[in-house]
């Protein structure tokens, strides 16, 4: 599988010798690249511009977000670029993406409930309760956030150990169980030997 790079707010620089020449998306993917970190990305360095790249709206950019930013990731080869509003109040739709077709951005038309295909990620863009979460339609599953993520490994752990504990009470239930059937066996034969032993001096005592 090739490297996917993601990352965001990192100065993207695309023609070299030009220092003015830079943007910074909220976020952007790149197939294919290193995933080491970097404190900045040389489009010329990388061999590529990323494939998706994703702007959350807000007062500020979210003007630049629709005009000038779709003609200069449309002009450096952007396969696909989504907007998002988190406040629901700046664009209609909440939820925007575009499609590089023939070298021209070509914009998505929404599915079900305002949701968007990302083809290049194989994911669906949608809104869970306002918020931007990508959804995989083959698993049919919500991808986890950091924290989800986090929470599940906690989880994970949490139940490993427990297994891991319940295996040792089981063993040292096993261990118990086989020394209280050795010591029931040694008491079985040290009865039967006295038994016999009691057998044998009646006989003896007989005349």
């Amino acid at each position: 599988a090739p490297h996917v790079y993601v990352w965001g707010d990192l100065f993207i620089y695309y023609e070299e010798g030009n220092p003015a020449a830079n943007i910074a998306p909220d976020v952007f993917v790149v197939f294919g690249v290193g995933t080491h970190p970097r404190r900045t990305y040389k489009v010329w360095e990388e061999g590529k511009f990323p494939d998706v790249v994703i702007e959350i709206a807000s007062e500020w950019t979210y003007r630049q977000d629709i005009g000038a930013k779709v003609d200069v990731y449309e002009r450096l080869g952007a396969r696909e670029y989504f907007l998002y509003d988190p406040s629901g109040e700046l664009l209609r739709p909440q939820l925007q993406g575009y499609r590089l077709i023939a070298d021209r951005f070509q914009r998505l038309e929404p599915g079900p409930e305002g949701a968007l295909r990302s083809e290049v990620l194989g994911l669906e863009l949608r809104l869970r309760d306002g918020w931007l979460r990508l959804w995989d339609p083959v698993d049919r599953t919500w991808l986890p956030t950091p924290d989800e993520d986090r929470a599940a490994r906690q989880q994970a752990e949490a139940q490993a150990r427990q297994a891991e504990a319940q295996a040792r009470q089981a063993e040292a239930q096993v261990i118990e169980e086989r020394a209280a059937r050795q010591w029931a066996e040694a008491r079985a034969a040290a009865l039967e030997a006295e038994l016999a032993r009691m057998r044998a001096q009646r006989e003896t005592a007989q005349p």
